[in-house]
């Protein structure tokens, strides 16, 4: 099944894709309260039950009943590839969030990744 995407399509797609981001951001947010002392099991418990982790389940536990819906009406082989987006989203805001280091081959794979979807979204 060969479908256009409307403008609403997109729109939610990059609004999901925005979503999957922000989890990852979440679960970034929970680890750097990872305790840097104690058992691992209380390390790990401390992680589990930070406020960020149980956002960031919660968050992908909406998102995997929005993604059932959205393809009730977006083909999967459309749809999918803008999980991609997340990738880029994800790393610009480690990036500017995070103060993560940033190069050209990150930048080369970003423009790449969005080229593959302009070519999709055709």
């Amino acid at each position: 099944m060969d479908r256009t995407l409307t403008s609403t399509d997109l729109i939610v797609l990059v609004g999901y894709a925005t979503a999957l981001a922000g989890g990852q951001v979440l679960f970034k947010f929970a680890a750097t309260q990872y305790p840097p002392t104690g058992s691992w099991t209380q390390r790990l418990l401390a992680v589990a039950f930070s406020p960020a982790f149980i956002s960031a389940i919660i968050l992908y536990a909406v998102l995997s009943a929005f993604w059932v819906w959205l393809l009730t009406t977006i083909p999967l082989s459309v749809a999918y590839p803008f999980v991609a987006l997340s990738f880029v989203l994800t790393l610009l805001a480690g990036v500017l969030i995070f103060g993560e280091p940033f190069s050209a081959r990150l930048l080369i794979g970003g423009a790449l990744i969005v080229s593959g979807l302009l070519v999709i979204t055709g």
